[in-house]
Parts: structure tokens; C-alpha cells; sequence
């Protein structure tokens, strides 16, 4: 069953929201910033900025994804911009610092420097060996000492096979769970038969027709819930009530306007165990406001954004394609 008011499979946004995107349309702009590490492959974070009666909202989906599935990032944005978030139950949250597929030396840095006291450790990275993951996990446990928390992410890397023996030989790391460390839903099942280790899906749940199939399908122990990929807020947290799992909310490394509507949302949980992968801001090398949303001793304050000029103008790049993008994104607005 798909969470009330999530038609993934059809058209998702709110009601009349290709009339709201006609109005918002004319304030777009466009930014390009550089990460500050190769990150999900791309070397540059690129998207768009749209501005409604109730603020900012942020169009970033990848450049792989087409206009349908274009449609939940396009949805998450109409409804930041114009209906803004529900109401929240915290004043901030907890959130990871993320460690790119680095070496072990970058990797002690990003920990040490962040002030958090969850990591989360990118593993399974293309052209890299097993060995460079544990090295990797092994800096990360040295930098936060015993009582910090590892989180790997392995993208869906692995085979169920060589998941199982991964987890096993970094469990000694006290791994407090795996993030998709297979593609599907299959073949996590399997794996959770398996290993001790508990299990996140993300990708499985943001890229599927139907985000609730996890939990009919014993594939998960917790849900990762990206706030765009899910067509906003309100729609995450309909799928969060539903899975009847334990949330853990993450970014799509989006600028703070992005960003915003995570914290809403982990903000608006009616319980959150679990730090929050929020604290993104470090892999981008600049921001569209001159407040950035970066944590402070572990921690992000739940408030709004508002777009710098001057600091938009710094990375703003064409708008034609992003406009060109929103509008096909539109067809599968209802």
C-alpha cells in the first residue's frame, strides 16, 4: 500500500501545483558549487532555487534522473516554497558527520574536525578494494574513540556475498548498521537472514514505486528518508508513519535551502532515535545564504533559509536548462 497523498507510480505534489511552479517560475536561479570531494561521483552540485509566498525551495535531482522521477524533487520544492513544513516537536537535531570514500588519514580529519559523534563511512566506492574500507572505518573509529557511532554506506555496492563478509570484518568496529549495502530489496532480505549487523534501506525505498514494499519484505530494520526524492515533507512523513520502522532522515547533499526541508522533517518526527544525515554542508565548497545550516557541536537548529544574493551570485550558473528541467518535471505534477 503507498502512503496517502504518495502516488509514486502516477503524478505526486500538492493540488494545483503546476499552477503554483507557473507562478514561482520567474524566480528561479541556478547555482553550480564545487564539492570538496568527489561525492555520489559528480564533482559539482548543481540546481536550482525557487522562491514562493512561504520562502525558498530547492529543485536539485541529479543529472541521471529523468523527468518523471524529477517530479518528487520538483514537488518537494513547490511545497517549500509555497506551503512551508508542518509543525515540528524539536528545536534541533542530531545529526553524522559523512566521510566520502577518502583515505584514512582525510578521513580521522573530517571526524575530528566535525564535532559530531556519529560518522557515517562511505564503503564499496568503484575502483577502490576492501581493504581501502577498512582502513577507512578503522580511522573513523580512531577519530570518535569508543563511544561514537559508525554508520557504513555501502550505495547498494555489494553482492549479498561479499556484503556478508564486509559486515562481518568491520562489525568489529561496532557498526551501529549498514546503509543499502545491496540494491534490492532481495537481496537485503537475504542478507538480513545473514548477519548481526542491523540494516538501512535508502535507495530502496526512494527509488521504488512503492516506498512501503521494505518492511513487507523483512528487508530493513531502519529507513533512510530523503526529503526531495519522496516529493517533500508532508509525503515523508506519511511514508515514515506507515513503514512503521525506525527514520533515519538524510540529505542529497543539497544546498541549506535543501537542507531546510530535512531538518523539517526530522524536526516534525514524532520520534527520532537516530542522528540525522544532515550535516552536509561540509562537502560543498560554498552556499546560497550566508548562513549556512552547519551543525554545531553535533547538532542543526531547525529555521528556515533565506537565499543571499550576493552568495547565490558566487555560484549561479544558466537557468535555461533548469527551467527547461522543471517544466518536463511538471507533467507529472497533479
Amino acid at each position: 500500500m503507498t502512503a496517502p497523498g504518495v502516488a509514486f507510480g502516477a503524478r505526486v505534489g500538492l493540488p494545483g501545483a503546476r499552477d503554483l511552479l507557473a507562478e514561482m517560475l520567474p524566480t528561479l536561479r541556478a547555482f553550480a558549487i564545487p564539492m570538496r570531494t568527489r561525492f555520489r561521483g559528480i564533482t559539482v552540485r548543481e540546481g536550482a532555487l525557487l522562491r514562493g509566498p512561504a520562502g525558498w525551495g530547492e529543485f536539485s535531482p541529479f543529472p541521471e534522473y529523468g523527468p518523471r522521477e524529477s517530479a518528487r524533487w520538483l514537488a518537494s520544492a513547490i511545497e517549500s516554497a509555497a506551503a512551508g513544513w508542518p509543525a515540528r516537536v524539536r528545536d534541533t537535531v542530531g545529526v553524522n558527520v559523512t566521510v566520502p570514500a577518502v583515505g584514512p588519514e582525510r578521513a580521522r580529519e573530517l571526524v575530528a574536525r566535525s564535532g559530531c559523534r556519529t560518522a557515517k563511512v562511505k564503503v564499496a566506492e568503484a575502483g577502490q578494494g576492501e581493504a581501502d574500507d577498512i582502513e577507512r572505518v578503522a580511522a573513523v573509529r580512531d577519530a570518535l574513540g569508543p563511544g561514537g557511532r559508525i554508520r557504513v554506506d555501502a550505495n547498494g555496492g555489494w553482492d549479498v556475498d561479499q556484503a556478508a563478509r564486509m559486515l562481518r570484518r568491520l562489525a568489529a568496529y561496532g557498526l551501529e548498521y549498514a546503509e543499502q549495502p545491496c540494491a534490492t530489496l532481495g537481496e537485503l532480505a537475504r542478507l538480513r537472514r545473514v548477519v548481526d549487523v542491523p540494516l538501512a534501506a535508502d535507495e530502496a525505498i526512494r527509488k521504488a514505486a512503492d516506498p512501503l514494499a521494505v518492511r513487507a519484505a523483512g528487508a530493513a530494520d531502519i529507513v533512510v528518508l530523503k526529503v526531495a526524492p519522496l516529493g517533500g515533507v508532508r509525503p515523508a512523513l506519511a511514508v515514515a508513519a506507515e513503514c512503521g520502522l525506525p527514520v533515519v532522515v538524510s540529505s542529497a547533499v543539497e544546498s541549506s535551502v535543501g537542507l531546510a526541508a530535512g531538518v523539517a522533517l526530522a524536526a516534525a518526527l514524532p520520534e527520532l532515535r537516530y542522528d540525522c544525515g544532515l550535516g552536509t554542508m561540509s562537502l560543498l565548497a560554498g552556499d546560497v545564504t550566508a548562513e549556512p545550516l552547519a551543525p554545531a557541536g553535533g547538532r542543526l537548529p531547525v529555521r528556515a533559509v533565506a537565499v543571499d544574493a550576493e552568495q547565490a551570485a558566487r555560484w549561479e550558473s544558466d537557468p535555461g536548462p533548469w527551467r527547461e528541467r522543471a517544466l518536463a518535471a511538471a507533467e507529472f505534477l497533479r
